[in-house]
């Protein structure tokens, strides 16, 4: 298997994305329904320690990402980690690992799209949900077709919607904290007065449990960070990589304590978090304290009651189609770069006219059709294993990303090579993220989350026989 990165300059990927997009992929990444519909039941299993859990979990991201950032900095290929895995791990590392992450993500693609048709069926139920998520599919799979640049500026729109949402709530909320607006129940103090900061912990109030809420809650809380590897992934199609890929990673560590811990802390002290139900969130409830809220407009009282389901449904539209748009390209590329590797069937590697995948952009399209047929026709038990499929994907793509790393480093210092972009503290951030990774799994374990770990074992040998029949089809052509 033969990696091969010296194309014909016909042949290549074109560097469309500029720096404004390259900020916004990475921030958008981190921002989909997970923080605006997902943190319900989070909440209710850690209370307001939720916010800690989102602060860590963002550190442990942010060393990810910069783990990443050093390798496609220093080599700003297609393929991204898939690429580092295979040159500096081994064969079946980069095969393992660039397979792991298209499957994941073709999962993904699946929930994006039957969310999408929901989320339009609000508006108009008299559409069938199957034909929005139709429509929504050909129109994005469409315009990744026409450049990396169109995809680049229709998810810096995407993610622009996103940032606004968030902001508006954020000030919203502390002008509701400041006015008295949101009545007595809003105070900052609800963050501690009712069980403590930790009611479910050590440091409660009455002194009972342990950790567990917590511990259950951060499995659910890291899986929101899943997407922004994506940064790494435009690293071959970036105008100026080594300047876009440090600026973007090293921003993304106070925004997502800003969008994330900040916007927790104020929506949290708008109500006491035992109010908050699974199929709610703190951003649920500060469109909902708009209701008393009235406006008039060319003569006519208008209640914002009327348009806070409309907001919403609009806000998590966006999400959703951010992802799957994010989907598309990631999926797409990642593809091809297996492709160039010797990992995937050489019609993959074939550009259109604008230099996009054409091949890897189809192909990926049609299986992630196929599971919107699936996700039509199995029982709800088959939908619930195959998302457990995306957690053991996710935590096995993470993991392979910081060991990977470790390799990099090394092989640099026999090369007594010195890397543009640095990793933060390595290599303690690498065992760090391992260590808490592992943990994540043992806490899923223990939480009664044990099929997700279960099926890891299996999915890495599966992929081992996939490999062994890739590589014996290769020898033979040989």
């Amino acid at each position: 298997m033969k990696q091969t990165n010296d194309a014909p300059e016909g042949q290549k990927l074109k560097r469309g994305l500029q720096n404004r997009h390259i900020q916004l992929i990475a921030l958008g990444g981190a921002i989909g329904t997970g923080l605006f519909l997902g943190i319900g039941p989070a909440a209710v299993l850690a209370g307001p320690s939720v916010i800690f859990g989102y602060a860590l979990a963002g550190i442990i991201a942010f060393f990810i990402m910069r783990q990443l950032g050093e390798m496609v900095v220093q080599e700003p290929v297609s393929g991204s980690f898939s690429h580092f895995a295979y040159r500096y791990w081994g064969s079946f590392a980069g095969f393992a690992s660039g397979w792991n992450y298209w499957v994941l993500y073709i999962l993904v693609s699946m929930s994006e799209l039957t969310a999408i048709g929901i989320y339009v069926h609000f508006w108009w139920p008299e559409i069938p949900l199957w034909t929005s998520s139709l429509f929504f599919f050909l129109a994005i799979n469409a315009l990744n077709l026409t450049s990396v640049k169109v995809y680049g500026e229709v998810e810096f729109w995407f993610s622009i919607v996103k940032v606004i949402a968030i902001i508006a709530m954020i000030l919203f909320g502390i002008y509701l904290l400041v006015s008295g607006s949101a009545g007595e129940h809003a105070s900052i103090q609800n963050l501690w007065n009712d069980g403590g900061f930790f009611p479910k912990g050590v440091f409660s109030s009455d002194g009972k449990g342990g950790f567990q809420g917590l511990f259950a809650a951060i499995t659910l809380i890291m899986f929101s960070f899943g997407g922004l590897e994506l940064i790494g992934i435009t690293a071959a199609e970036a105008e100026s990589p080594e300047k876009t890929i440090p600026k973007a990673t090293n921003q993304v560590i106070y925004r997502i304590l800003i969008f994330y811990v900040g916007a927790l802390v104020i929506l949290f002290s708008l109500s006491p978090w035992k109010n908050i139900t699974t199929d709610s969130s703190p951003f649920v409830m500060v469109f909902e304290s708009l209701k008393g809220f009235q406006f008039s407009l060319f003569g006519k009282t208008i209640y914002f009651t009327s348009i806070i389901a409309n907001a919403l449904n609009l806000i998590v539209l966006t999400a959703a189609l951010s992802v799957y748009n994010s989907c598309v390209y990631s999926n797409s590329r990642m593809l091809y770069g297996l492709a160039e590797q010797g990992n995937a069937p050489s019609f993959l590697k074939k550009l259109n006219k604008s230099h996009v995948p054409i091949m890897a952009i189809l192909v990926s399209s049609i299986f992630a059709a196929i599971c919107i047929i699936v996700n039509k026709l199995i029982p709800k038990e088959a939908l619930g294993i195959l998302m457990s499929l995306v957690v053991s994907s996710l935590m096995i793509n993470w993991l392979m990303i910081s060991i990977t790393h470790i390799k990099f480093r090394k092989a640099k210092k026999i090369e007594n090579v010195k890397t543009k972009f640095p990793s933060f503290i390595y290599p303690l951030s690498n065992y760090i993220c391992l260590i808490f990774l592992v943990g994540i799994l043992v806490i899923m374990w223990v939480t009664g989350m044990k099929l997700p770990v279960e099926l890891i074992p299996g999915w890495i040998l599966l992929l081992y026989l996939c490999f062994l029949l890739v590589k014996r089809n290769q020898q033979k052509q040989a």
